[in-house]
């Protein structure tokens, strides 16, 4: 079989600036693949780089050229594993722009089997939790407006970041905004352990009802004493970035978040999912922001997790792709109705 491979780089402006306690994005550089076969099929895959775990749009870029030639010379877009081996023999890092061609190739093997990807994998998709709607940081009353438009748009799960001097009054004010919403708070390791553990017992006054990333990634035994003494559930994100953290942070957090953009394939958050579930850990399906090919192949996989945090695409100016559909944080697999992960130019 004859692959043919390619990518470029789209620059997509967000909705408004989103902020979280590590600074502010306007712009994402998005790296996105295509990789054909000789029957007409198309995969199109891409991931969004984050200098957080060591990498950039240049550094991605830089990396896709080698990554597409292993592809093109196995030729296969079904051997996955085989493909998944190489890449990561040829870069142990640059997880966005592997994670892209894994979406491509994913998107490619399902197209030729005339499937949606969630029916591929056999899954079911009524059993897909519903996404949550981020809430950046920006004026207290701007955040509370934002989360206002959400819940009219029938967002009924709301994510708050924080991470500032003001945090309380950040809670209060949304909590009195949107009164019927689920609330999850997400710090993106801003707080001290004694910190996290005073705001842990806050937020679960206020119906919070995950606490994700408290404290940094490399302080794991404060991330384990906030977990002892939290009365609300702790989410590892930062501090879980690939199948062999899965088990690591099973004594000190609840749940574990899976992003492409840290575990660099489709095949490996599935491995990670499976280890959460022997390890008595529940999961999160996140992401950053970032465009529909990778969103849509993430939630191709919501029927296996028990939160979701998809709505990347959701905080773009113009996301110039459509596919999985998610009307008020609804993730309608069934609905999508074309084959792979259902992602299409508009």
């Amino acid at each position: 079989m004859t692959l043919d491979a390619e990518f470029e780089t789209l620059s997509l402006d967000t909705e408004r600036p989103f902020t979280i306690a590590r600074g502010t994005t306007r712009t994402v550089e998005y790296p996105l693949v295509r990789i054909r076969d000789g029957d007409g099929n198309e995969g199109i895959g891409g991931a969004a780089p984050t200098r957080h775990y060591g990498e950039t749009a240049a550094t991605a870029t830089a990396a896709l050229p080698d990554l597409l030639d292993a592809v093109e010379e196995i030729g296969d877009p079904h051997a996955l594993d085989r493909i998944e081996r190489r890449l990561g023999e040829l870069f142990r890092r640059n997880p966005a722009a592997r994670g892209a061609v894994s979406v491509a190739l994913h998107d490619l093997a399902a197209k030729r089997a005339d499937l949606p990807l969630y029916r591929l994998w056999g899954l079911d998709p009524d059993r897909a939790p519903e996404t949550c709607y981020t809430i950046g940081l920006d004026d207290v009353e701007a955040m509370a407006e934002h989360a206002r438009e959400a819940v009219d748009r029938g967002f009924s799960t709301l994510k708050v970041k924080l991470g500032t001097d003001r945090d309380r009054e950040i809670v209060r004010t949304i909590r009195s905004a949107a009164p019927d919403a689920a609330l999850r708070v997400d710090a993106n390791e801003a707080w001290s352990r004694a910190e996290a553990v005073r705001m842990a017992d806050f937020l679960a006054d206020f119906g919070v009802e995950l606490l994700e990333q408290p404290v940094p990634a490399d302080e794991p035994e404060a991330l384990r004493r906030v977990y002892e003494r939290a009365s609300l559930p702790i989410a590892a994100d930062e501090s879980c970035v690939r199948l062999p953290d899965v088990p690591a942070v099973a004594d000190r957090a609840d749940v574990i978040v899976i992003k492409l953009s840290k575990c660099a394939s489709l095949r490996e958050a599935r491995r990670m999912i499976h280890a959460a579930d022997a390890q008595g850990l529940d999961v999160m399906l996140g992401c950053m922001v970032e465009a529909q090919p990778s969103i849509a192949a993430m939630a191709h996989l919501a029927p296996l997790s028990d939160y979701v945090d998809l709505d990347g695409s959701l905080l773009l100016a113009d996301d110039p792709f459509e596919g999985v559909p998610m009307p008020g944080g609804e993730i309608d697999l069934a609905g999508v109705g074309r084959p792979g992960t259902g992602v299409r130019e508009r």
